[in-house]
């Protein structure tokens, strides 16, 4: 099965799939839905061959493919993917089905195509695989943009309150990043003997001046995708407005592009760049961590709330990047699959709150926990995996990149480490303003308060509640397909891990 070209197919099937659910008609809505969905099941079946058929100790990249674009820009479809994009590309086959299913009524009432909302979900789905897959650095910057469409009609057709100033910002905010990628992309290609591709581009010797700028422009695109403070206005607006299977899909893997893209491109494209910028990203990071979980305290939206702690949650996940140790890196990459999953489940779990509410307004809340105890209970156990509650995944994620980064730069990781204690307060108060405490009489009067969990939420919930456990537990399926690609992309920057001295001390790490 090696031979099989996994990548191209996985990006077109769900793109086929969304035409198919497309023109289906409009007075069929379950059937749209019941397509969709078993075709995002078909996504998901060749994705775990896929990662079965990966040999975590073979060659770095896998699974490629190249097939002619544009011969006279040196521009081909040529697709590959290392342990890291492995890693994602499962992350959105396993969440797409899972919105599907939490979505099956989210269209319903923004009197809006019911197909065409599914078929949006699986057009997002073939983008986002195919910009974890490209490994042409121009069919990258094409899916980096093309993505943002079925976001963007996401939110705007079929958000909530302010959806279109919210999709319109979102768009801007993208786009202004890809332009700055744009002009970078064209000056990697005039420096690196035009061509796009991007083991072609990881030999070229670029001048230092240069590689600065082209760093640059390549990280402004990433830090605005993820979003990294200061660059993070748009996410809990996007958030906010976006249905609930939308934002899961939003925070839970969109933004991951931004990080993902600094570990393909940013470090080992432009390895001295990377070390000399290090310093000012690992400023951003933990500016991101404190700032973003303070807002986060002060929030009465909730899925205003969870937009934060994303925020928050990427500035762990920067400060792992640029720590330049393969402990740190490994945590990072981790922290981006645990944060998918956890925050993934936040959100859909929120949406079925605010679904029944009728509002995401905390103060419109309390003590729902009577009225719905099993949907109380999944709140707070999603709560807890975000505050990365040991024994739960994300909790191994931030340990790795916590430890990994105090063995080169203490002063970070201390600073990083009040992260914590402000993410216990602000998802404890959280769970406390909604689900605990007495009864809003208010709650009583609400017909969607009366329902509890039904089978289908049910098993949108325990994949993801089990994957959960099962990391927090038992990474080493996982750990062992991200290290080598996190080895090897430690070795294009030219950085090792720092030894350990005679006295048990830990050196600093090279420079």
């Amino acid at each position: 099965m090696s031979n099989f070209p996994f990548l191209s197919v996985l990006t077109v099937a769900p793109l086929v799939g969304a035409l198919v659910v497309a023109f289906l008609p409009r007075r069929s809505p379950e059937l749209a839905k019941q397509v969709a969905f078993a075709w995002s099941l078909l996504v998901l079946v060749l994705s775990v061959v896929m990662w079965v058929s990966f040999n975590a100790g073979g060659d770095r990249f896998q699974f490629r493919e190249s097939y002619t674009w544009i011969p006279n820009w040196g521009v081909s479809f040529t697709f590959a993917a290392d342990g890291i994009a492995l890693v994602m590309l499962m992350l959105i086959a396993v969440l797409v089905p899972l919105v599907i299913l939490a979505s099956w009524h989210d269209a319903e009432s923004s009197k809006r195509s019911i197909p065409v909302y599914f078929a949006l979900l699986l057009i997002l789905e073939s983008t986002m695989i195919g910009v974890f897959a490209a490994a042409d650095v121009f069919l990258f910057y094409v899916f980096f943009e093309v993505m943002l469409v079925p976001m963007y009609f996401l939110i705007g057709s079929y958000g909530g309150h302010q959806r279109q100033y919210a999709a319109v910002k979102f768009f801007l905010y993208s786009l202004v990043g890809g332009l700055f990628m744009l002009a970078a992309v064209i000056g990697l290609w005039v420096v690196g003997g035009k061509t796009f591709d991007w083991q072609a581009l990881s030999q070229v010797d670029i001048s230092t001046g240069t590689e600065r700028w082209l760093f640059l422009g390549f990280f402004l695109a990433f830090a605005i995708k993820a979003p990294f403070f200061p660059f993070h206005t748009w996410l809990p607006d996007a958030g906010g407005a976006a249905p609930a299977g939308a934002a899961a899909l939003l925070v839970g893997v969109l933004d991951k592009v931004g990080t993902f893209g600094i570990l393909r491109y940013c470090l080992p494209l432009f390895p001295e760049a990377s070390k000399w910028f290090a310093p000012w990203a690992l400023a951003l990071g933990v500016i991101g961590i404190i700032y973003a979980a303070l807002l986060a305290v002060g929030q009465n939206d909730l899925k205003r709330l969870v937009s934060y702690t994303s925020i928050a949650h990427f500035g762990f996940i920067g400060v792992g990047i640029f720590a330049f140790t393969t402990q740190a890196g490994t945590g990072a990459v981790l922290y981006m699959l645990n944060h998918g999953l956890a925050t993934g489940l936040l959100f859909l779990v929120v949406g079925m709150l605010v679904a029944r509410r009728g509002s995401a307004l905390i103060s419109d809340f309390g003590g729902a926990g009577k009225l719905v105890p099993v949907l109380a209970g999944v709140l707070f156990f999603a709560g807890l995996a975000s505050l990365a509650l040991p024994g739960t995944a994300p909790f191994i994620s931030e340990f790795l990149v916590l430890i990994g980064t105090f063995t080169v730069n203490k002063p970070v990781a201390v600073i990083a480490t009040l992260g914590i204690i402000l993410a216990a307060a602000y998802v404890l108060w959280m769970v406390q303003r909604t689900t605990q405490g007495t009864l809003n009489p208010a709650l009583t009067e609400v017909d969607g308060m009366r329902r509890d969990l039904n089978l289908r939420e049910k098993v949108v919930i325990a994949p993801l509640i089990a994957l959960i456990v099962l990391l927090g537990f038992y990474p080493k399926p996982v750990t062992d397909v991200i290290n080598p690609a996190v080895q090897a992309t430690m070795d294009d920057i030219g950085k090792s891990d720092p030894a350990p001295s005679v006295g048990g001390t830990v050196q600093e790490a090279a420079k």
